[in-house]
């Protein structure tokens, strides 16, 4: 599965996981945009094409109705059970940059409940960039956070550093002041004047296109 999931593609997701555990079988087009709150069948079509291409559903041959949602530990996220746990994608982090919001509002991951201590707000960030490549973070990876505002040594963080940029880097404690380390051997450290930390890594989701 791709990851990405916005809001209408999870409704119809979330409908079809419902149907199919009520009656056993799949709902027809008219039906799901019937549940949805959607006018037409053919915007029903492209939201499951959607859901097709990204990985969540797939079609059974030979029975053009029959839709089977591939993934066990989504159907029982959906149907409010905790394998895998709704997390929101707030946006991207590049180094020195601001944090930049993601363009749908509304777009979500589904991750391992097992990433998470279950302490903590959790949310999700796209990766711009590659100062962190040596933890094996790749520009383009996603990565779940969890809010903290305190971090020990070795933490990869989302830190607002001096002028309100936004970095990801290991967090290190070294004679009373604080140094953001890159894991990128071509890139130096940061020693931030002012820092507020605003979560770590606790888990990565990469994407293959």
């Amino acid at each position: 599965m791709s990851g990405v999931l916005y809001r209408k593609e999870r409704e119809v997701l979330e409908f079809l996981a419902q149907f199919q555990r009520q009656y056993g079988y799949s709902p027809t087009l008219s039906e799901i945009a019937q549940g949805t709150g959607h006018r037409s069948n053919s915007t029903v079509h492209t939201l499951i094409k959607s859901l097709v291409e990204k990985g969540y559903v797939q079609k059974v041959d030979g029975n053009t109705r029959v839709l089977k949602i591939v993934d066990d530990k989504v159907t029982l996220s959906l149907m409010g059970s905790k394998p895998s746990v709704e997390l929101p994608l707030l946006g991207f982090i590049a180094a020195g940059q601001p944090l930049e919001p993601f363009t749908d509002p509304n777009a979500s991951f589904y991750v391992s409940a097992s990433l998470l201590s279950g302490k903590n707000t959790a949310y999700v960030l796209k990766v711009k960039g590659n100062s962190m490549i040596e933890e094996g973070i790749l520009d383009g990876d996603y990565v779940v956070i969890e809010k903290i505002t305190q971090a020990i040594n070795g933490d990869i963080v989302v830190a607002i550093v001096d002028d309100n940029l936004a970095t990801l880097k290991k967090f290190y404690k070294e004679n009373d002041r604080v140094v953001l380390r890159p894991a990128n051997s071509e890139m130096s450290p940061i020693y931030p004047t002012s820092l507020t930390i605003q979560g770590k890594v606790v888990g990565l989701v990469r994407k293959f296109d």
